[in-house]
Order: structure tokens, then sequence, then C-alpha cells
């Protein structure tokens, strides 16, 4: 099984910040969804362990990314237990997030030397994060901590790669904000996919192409 490693994942996070975090339980509606993302210009993914259906999905949308997106990195997120880490790293993840830090799910990912990206939400959180391996911290939720709480940890911790995820919203002011406070990279939820632009591929496409090029414009340390 093909690894991705931190090097690898990080340099494709910086090189295409923003992360669709999404789930749904029909096959064909997420492949849809996925794949506007991708001619959007993203090339990570974020597949939700929050149904039913995800177990049954996730292989399936593997396939998909290995035969319509190239070069698109398909992660997991929700995960708790170790078992949970195991199935989806064995089904292809390419990377696992977490909404808290246990160092069982650590374990299994360095097990396999898939990237591990827990959450964290105090400066002591981040520590232990980092200190068990993570490749990237998820700073969450983002909208109650702000990214003032940002720049406030890159005082003591200038080389933690941290991602926001929670509240983001997909418009130039939040996401100016965002950035200039110092993440690597940022989670998108509900708020990226309108019921509108859900309906439409190109549309969602479009919408996309443009919150990506304005993103890839700033700049960042």
């Amino acid at each position: 099984m093909l690894t991705q490693s931190i090097t690898d994942i990080i340099a494709v996070l910086r090189q295409y910040p923003l992360v669709p975090v999404f789930y749904h339980g029909d096959l064909a509606y997420t492949q849809n969804i996925l794949k506007s993302c991708y001619e959007g210009g993203m090339r990570a993914f974020e597949y939700t362990n929050r149904g039913e259906k995800a177990r049954e999905v996730f292989p399936e949308l593997k396939k998909f990314v290995a035969e319509q997106c190239p070069g698109m990195l398909l992660g997991i997120g929700t995960i708790y237990k170790p078992e949970d880490a195991e199935y989806f790293i064995q089904a292809g993840a390419d990377f696992v997030v977490q909404p808290v830090t246990t160092a069982a799910v650590a374990d299994v990912c360095h097990k396999h030397s898939i990237p591990w990206l827990p959450a964290a939400a105090t400066l002591n959180e981040i520590f232990h994060a980092r200190e068990l391996g993570a490749a990237v911290v998820k700073i969450f939720p983002g909208n109650v901590l702000g990214p003032g709480f940002i720049k406030a940890v890159k005082g003591p911790m200038p080389d933690a790669n941290l991602m926001v995820t929670g509240g983001v919203e997909p418009n130039e002011k939040n996401l100016q904000e965002w950035f200039s406070s110092g993440i690597l990279c940022a989670g998108l939820g509900s708020q990226l996919f309108t019921t509108t632009d859900s309906s439409s591929s190109d549309d969602l496409s479009k919408r996309i192409a443009e919150i990506m090029s304005f993103v890839q414009s700033l700049s960042r340390k």
C-alpha cells in the first residue's frame, strides 16, 4: 500500500491549502462533490466517518479518486477509535483526522506510516499532539477560538503546522484573517456546499476555483 509521508502531506496542504470536509451516504452524490472539488483545484479531501454508510462509501470513493482524480489525497475524518483508523487505513486513507487526540489512534497511524491529524483547542493540547507525532494539528472549533488564538500559539510554537476547521467561511475576508494568522491550511465544511452549488457541479467547481485562486495568491509564511 502506498503511503503519504508527513513531508508529502504538508507540501500538498501548503500548495493547496483548502480541504473540503464532507460526509454523505450516497456514493454517486459524494463522487460528484469530490470531482467538483478536484476540478476546482483542491488536492486533499476529508471524508468524515459520520454515518452508517461511511465504511461502505469510502473504499469505493478511493477507487474513484484513483481513476478520476489523480493527485488527490483522500483522508478519513471523525475517527475516535483505533479499530476505525485501522479499517480506513486498510481501505486506502491517505491521512487520518481526529476531532480529539488519542494515543491509540496515533499508534495505528504511525504503525502504517500514515499522517495523523488530531484536534486541539489549547496550547497544552497542541503540545501533547505534537509530542505524540502529529503531522498537522487541527484547531477546532475555529469559530470559537478565532484567528487571534492562532497568532498567540505561533509565538511559542512558530513551527507548528496548524489546520483550522469549524466555522471557516468561504469568503475572502474570513480566509484572509485566518491565513494571515499563520495557519497551514483550512478545512471547509457545510458552508462550502450550499444547496445551489451542490446541485450544479459546474457552479461548485467555479466557486471553488475562485476561492482557491484567492488563497493561493496570499503571501504566507
